[in-house]
Formats: C-alpha cells, structure tokens, sequence
C-alpha cells in the first residue's frame, strides 16, 4: 500500500515537472512570438514543428525546447510505466486541444498544418 502511494506520489510530481516544463516555455518572448507569428506549431506528437523554414535562432530554440520536452516525457513515462512515445502523445493531444488559442498552428493527423479557430482541433484518433 505504501508503495503505491509513493508511486502515485512520484507520478502526480512527474506529471507537474512536464507540466511545468511545458508552461516556462510559454514565458519565453522568443517562443510566443514564433507561435503567435505562425513559425511554429504544436505537434500530435507532444513536439514542436516548424510551419516554415526556420531561421537559425527559431530553430535552436525550437530544438531546446523539444529537447526538455524529451526529458520531462521520459520521466513520465517511467513514472508511469510508458513508453516515451506514449507520454508524448498523451500530452501533445493535451498541448493542441488545451493549449492552443485561436490563430496558433497545430498539425491535424495528416500532417496538415492548420490554424486554430474557435472549433474544437483535429486531434489524433489515438488521443484519449
């Protein structure tokens, strides 16, 4: 019993870390400004994408941010007992229905890159 508490501790806690990696980037001029710009776009895949080419800054950043993505995903899932993919799914599925707003870029299932409007998105027939 004590054992699965702490698990479901140390799951909840996980679960704030990528929440909370997720949210610092948001505070980032840089990478609000790429969103609201359309540069870039939240991905089905709990990833970043580039909606156009990329100039060398739009893509260091996006590739840090990806990056930190990949670590807090990977601390989920072993909190979890998941797979790194899994986790990013479940929380990519979660960034493009509760985290865009209108006029940001998400890619649609196939690949599509579309711009938010007040509809609910197109979201990934595997997302829970």
């Amino acid at each position: 019993m004590k054992d699965s508490i702490e698990m479901l501790i140390a799951a909840v806690l996980l679960g704030a870390t990528a929440s909370s990696a997720v949210a610092m980037q948001g505070r980032d001029p840089a990478y609000q400004s790429a969103r609201e710009s359309g540069l870039v776009g939240e991905k089905a895949d709990g990833y970043l994408g580039f909606v156009t080419a990329p100039s060398p800054a739009i893509k260091a950043l996006v590739e840090d941010i990806n990056i930190k993505r990949k670590a807090a995903y990977s601390k989920e899932a072993l909190a979890n007992g998941a797979t790194v993919e899994e986790m990013a799914l479940r929380n990519g599925c979660r960034l493009i229905a509760e985290r865009t707003v209108v006029g940001e870029k998400y890619q649609t299932p196939s690949g599509q890159w579309k711009t938010r409007d007040a509809s609910p998105p197109e979201l990934d027939s595997r997302c829970p």
